[in-house]
């Protein structure tokens, strides 16, 4: 089981949106909160999410509801969906809560040949380290400095560094953010236990582990999950294990019974002035903008489908 420790100028073949060029407001015109303009913004900036890349995760307490990002870890997703179409995480547990780092789930018993859960049809034992991408063919770029890539913004929806001088773009630990558990070798993963970033944004992480998506709704469930001991957090009692009831994929969810969420796009007006509104913040309480956003605190809007 994939359960060591965690923490072991572009180019012109990239085209981008600023995120930082939010349309300037006429003068005197009223300061609007991040809130109301995401309110206000038209149905035609927002994005459905696909069934086919949307899990759901079944725990007593609710639904959790988790993009797939298919775009960056495309043989990592493979495998997660037909894990889910098989089952496998059905009666498992998420066996790991470490304070400000992540929940941890899938088969507690893995390590031991004996009592592993078996892996559903068609699950491949082998897969390569899917870290970064080359590209990609769209990059909504933040205008802030960041510490850990030479530019940051957002692909697909996803929170991203992106090196253009390498032309490689990766999914940052975010708070919300899924990844695959691996042991030391980089292509040791394969999905089967999956991790959630539930604390500061473990930055240092980027790049050395495969991400697979985001969790998009149900966040408060998993970030309230009763912390394991120290120092790594993995439950000694099997009883303080939370149940997953299951995981499946949304599009094998019948229509009546899924969440039909939608995002908002990130090429749109709409997020980038919010994005502004929340870079300077400019209502009473603030006495001085701050001029500046990191990554990791540019929230991604979901609304219920009208």
């Amino acid at each position: 089981m994939r359960r060591l420790p965690l923490a072991l100028a572009l180019s012109a073949l990239l085209p981008f949106v600023a995120l930082a060029q939010a349309e300037p407001a006429a003068k005197g015109t009223k300061y609007r909160s991040a809130k109301e303009i995401i309110d206000a913004a038209p149905d035609s900036a927002w994005r459905d999410l696909d069934p086919a890349n949307t899990l759901y995760m079944e725990l007593p307490a609710g639904r959790v509801v988790i993009e797939l990002a298919p775009g960056f870890a495309p043989e990592h997703v493979a495998n997660i969906k037909t894990m889910a179409k098989g089952g496998f995480w059905d009666g498992t547990s998420i066996y790991r809560a470490q304070d400000n780092f992540v929940v941890q789930f899938g088969d507690v018993d893995a390590d031991d040949a004996a009592k592993a859960k078996k892996h559903p049809a068609g699950t491949k034992e082998k897969l390569p380290a899917e870290f970064t991408r080359k590209g990609p063919a769209r990059f909504d770029r933040l205008k802030d400095k960041d510490g850990w890539a030479p530019q940051v913004g957002f692909t697909d929806g996803f929170a991203v560094g992106h090196d253009p001088a390498k032309k490689e773009t990766w999914i940052a630990h975010c708070y919300g953010a899924l990844g695959a558990g691996r042991n030391n070798a980089p292509d040791s993963s394969i999905g089967a236990e999956l991790y959630v970033v539930i604390g500061q944004a473990p930055r240092a992480l980027d790049k050395q582990l495969t991400m697979v998506g985001r969790v998009v709704q149900g966040m408060s469930l998993l970030s309230a999950t009763p912390r394991g001991p120290e120092p790594m957090g993995f439950y000694e009692d099997p009883a303080q294990r939370a149940p997953i009831t299951a995981i499946r994929l949304a599009s094998d969810v019948p229509a009546a019974e899924r969440t039909n969420l939608q995002i908002l796009r990130t090429d749109s007006q709409a997020f980038i002035d919010a994005t502004e509104a929340r870079r300077n913040r400019k209502d009473d309480f603030y006495t001085i903008p701050a001029g500046h956003i990191d990554l990791c605190n540019v929230p991604l809007p979901v609304r219920t489908k009208k």
